[in-house]
């Protein structure tokens, strides 16, 4: 998952396995900090999350990282680069995949239904990129904490009367390396929000949306 546009009206997004006529491959399973792939492993699979959250990061030669994506469920993961990876992959939560060869995305001749849902997977995947970088580039602390919050809000939220929660399974400095912002920046935002009435903050792990309408201007630039 990249922070995509957020839309103005929240809906939470029903996972749906890819189609397939080609005997399933056994699920994999992933504990905690469990990892399905390192950067420049061979890419022999490809997977399709089903349940819990990944996190995808690659590091500089100094040590700094950048948290490149989450995999969430409905998620498309392992995509290659030259045959190899290009990022870490680890499990932040218990998660189930549902590995399909890389033959699948290559070749439409066994199942082109297949084919060409790892294909549309890949295009999205690289307009999510796009739309992530002008976040990056463009966006102010503020507006990039909104963006993200809002996104997970619409897909994975959870009603609560006129509200709604949404759990983050990340920690404040994935967040960060996520989002191009210090530690900090992001600890101080999470205030601010909370300060506004904007939302509210249950746990570490737990936001409640208080105000979607006021989120989602934020993350559009509207600073009324």
């Amino acid at each position: 998952m990249y922070v995509t546009i957020p839309t103005v009206t929240a809906a939470q997004s029903a996972f749906t396995p890819l189609a397939t006529t080609l005997p399933q491959t056994a699920e994999a399973r992933l504990k905690p900090g469990a990892y399905l792939y390192y950067e420049g492993d061979d890419v022999e699979w490809l997977y399709q999350v089903t349940s819990g959250v990944l996190r995808l990061t690659r590091l500089l030669a100094d040590g700094r990282r950048q948290v490149i994506a989450f995999g969430y469920p409905g998620d498309i993961v392992g995509f290659p680069s030259a045959d190899i990876h290009h990022t870490d992959c680890e499990a932040l939560t218990e998660v189930r995949l549902q590995p399909f060869r890389r033959s699948a995305l290559e070749s439409g001749e066994g199942d082109p239904k297949l084919h060409n849902a790892l294909l549309q997977a890949a295009l999205r995947e690289i307009s999510g990129m796009q739309d992530h970088f002008m976040m990056l580039g463009r966006k102010s602390a503020s507006e990039k904490l909104a963006s993200f919050l809002c996104v997970l809000t619409e897909r994975v939220g959870v009603d609560l009367g006129a509200y709604r929660s949404v759990t983050l399974p990340m920690s404040r400095s994935d967040i960060a390396d996520f989002l191009g912002l210090t530690t900090e920046t992001v600890s101080r935002t999470f205030t601010q929000l909370r300060k506004s009435k904007i939302i509210a903050i249950d746990n570490i792990h737990t936001i409640i949306v208080q105000r979607p309408t006021a989120l989602l201007g934020l993350s559009l630039g509207d600073r009324d």
